[in-house]
């Protein structure tokens, strides 16, 4: 079984690749990040430092056009400012709608762009990192078990009945994701998931507070908030 992860450079999607590294091996992955206008590249980076930790090729893909109308506050074209709260302090203003961190239908393009490369690859599935937490509220719906069953099923009939799209961690939260790359040894220090682009994460952005508490509740500190 070949297997395509997308790789952002974050604890998730590190975590995916070192879950299918496990089963496969190195040798039957391939990883593909995507750009799509963010405001920084430290996702890029730790992206190909996470790939070649594990001797994996990396592959990318430029979607940043597609979302050069979007006002969403982490794209390099907006004016909006990046809010410095916790999802759950944001969703309380949103009326229901996803927070402002939101990328419109971004896991929806990029699922369906690596299908595409998957084929080309003649890999049989991809993985990808979405997990409860995120879908939680509706805050980034297309990371609920929902849109991942109905994202599955398009690519699965696309395709041909050739590639299946799986989320490992669609129905644990962000904490379970790190205990399971503890016990795998990912290099969360390569990794990054802060929304602005420092030498050091923020720690206040919404992504950054859910990333500390995930390795407070292993009993961990995160890597690349030790000291020096």
């Amino acid at each position: 079984m070949k297997t395509l992860v997308l790789l952002s450079g974050g604890v998730d999607s590190s975590t995916c690749l070192a879950r299918a590294i496990h089963e496969v091996g190195a040798e039957n992955v391939v990883a593909l990040s995507i750009l799509y206008g963010q405001k920084h590249q430290k996702e890029m980076e730790s992206a190909k430092a996470v790939a070649d930790y594990y001797h994996v090729d990396l592959y990318s893909y430029d979607l940043s056009e597609i979302f050069q109308y979007s006002k969403c506050s982490l794209l390099e074209g907006s004016e909006e400012e990046i809010i410095h709260k916790s999802y759950a302090e944001q969703l309380k203003e949103t009326d229901g709608k996803p927070v402002s961190t939101y990328v419109p239908f971004r896991n929806g393009l990029f699922l369906s762009t690596a299908a595409s490369f998957a084929l080309s690859m003649d890999c049989d599935r991809i993985l990808y990192g979405a997990h409860a937490d995120d879908a939680a509220g509706n805050a980034y719906p297309d990371c609920s078990s929902v849109f991942n069953d109905a994202m599955n099923t398009a690519v699965w009939e696309g395709s041909g009945h050739q590639v299946r799209i799986e989320a490992p961690f669609v129905g644990i939260s962000k904490a379970e994701v790190v205990k399971q790359g503890l016990e795998l040894g990912v290099p969360y220090e390569l990794t990054w998931s802060c929304y602005e682009g420092g030498d050091k994460p923020c720690g206040t952005c919404g992504t950054c507070i859910d990333r500390k508490a995930a390795f407070e509740a292993n009993g961990v500190t995160d890597p690349l908030l030790k000291e020096d």
